[in-house]
């Protein structure tokens, strides 16, 4: 007599719990999309203020390239990576190793160095060499760490081809094994200095980057203020040039082509002619 009252009861219980925890749980989305929103908004915030410090007065802007989203993987793929290896890209890895060691050729071959010890004042020796050189070696690590998976693994390679020419140029110049490994060890902490330094100063504004120019490039023995505007306008100008390259064409080429360091019209960006290459990727 009781049975049907009572599972009706414990049914309309049951209906108002379901009720009150879609309930709840519909409010507890609802916060967190409008929590997501906001930190969105705070973010393009941020980042908008730090775009404004990027460009300077005497470049003109230029079409930015597309951030790479990031790359969905498996759980294989980020256990591999996790212990130190690397998991399949979207192109082969030796395609990537062949365009790596490319573009770091294109940072010894295509520059001008008489140029910059010219007008940096720099004295014609192995370290000012690889000073300059450095210099254009970050800004193509700045360029492909953008592209995702594929470009920090053609980055790792860059650096590696920078060691081995380094490390060949030394024994040319015979340089014993003692005094070599020991300009190796000072010039590898030369360089990741410089490298965060000049990360520091690209985020930044003008007086941050020439101040890194003036510690790494300079070595602290500028005095004439007029090759550090020089040095500036020559970094923002070079980003901003081989950000408006195709990510495609650098993955598979590595063809990087610089500007001079003296031009009559620096604030005209050309693109230059897009790389051909065939099938294989080479």
């Amino acid at each position: 007599m009781y049975r049907r009252p009572l599972q009706s009861a414990v049914r309309h219980v049951l209906n108002a719990s379901a009720s009150s925890a879609v309930f709840v749980k519909g409010i507890e989305q609802h916060v967190y999309q409008v929590r997501a929103l906001v930190a969105c908004r705070i973010t393009a915030g941020v980042l908008s203020q730090c775009r404004s410090l990027h460009s300077t007065s005497k470049l003109c802007a230029v079409k930015e390239t597309p951030q790479a989203t990031e790359e969905e993987v498996g759980a294989f793929t980020r256990l591999i990576e996790a212990m130190g290896f690397t998991g399949p890209l979207k192109y082969n890895k030796w395609k990537i190793k062949i365009a790596a060691l490319r573009m770091y050729t294109c940072c010894v071959e295509r520059i001008n160095y008489d140029d910059f010890f010219e007008k940096c004042s720099l004295p014609d020796t192995l370290n000012s060499w690889f000073l300059v050189a450095q210099l254009h070696v970050w800004m193509c690590l700045v360029r492909m760490r953008q592209e995702g998976r594929a470009g920090k693994y053609m980055c790792r390679y860059i650096v590696h081809s920078m060691w081995e020419d380094v490390e060949q140029r030394s024994k040319i110049m015979g340089i014993d094994a003692v005094h070599r490994k020991e300009s190796m060890k000072a010039m590898t902490e030369t360089f990741y200095a410089a490298i965060f330094g000049y990360d520091e100063g690209i985020l930044s504004d003008d007086c941050v980057l020439a101040a890194a120019l003036w510690r790494n490039l300079f070595n602290r023995q500028c005095e004439d203020p007029r090759q550090l505007e020089l040095m500036v306008e020559y970094v923002r100008k070079q980003m901003q040039f081989i950000d408006a390259l195709e990510c495609e064409d650098l993955l598979l080429t590595g063809e990087v082509k610089w500007r001079p360091l003296v031009e009559e019209n620096a604030q005209s960006i050309l693109k230059v002619a897009t790389p051909t290459y065939n099938d294989a990727g080479l």
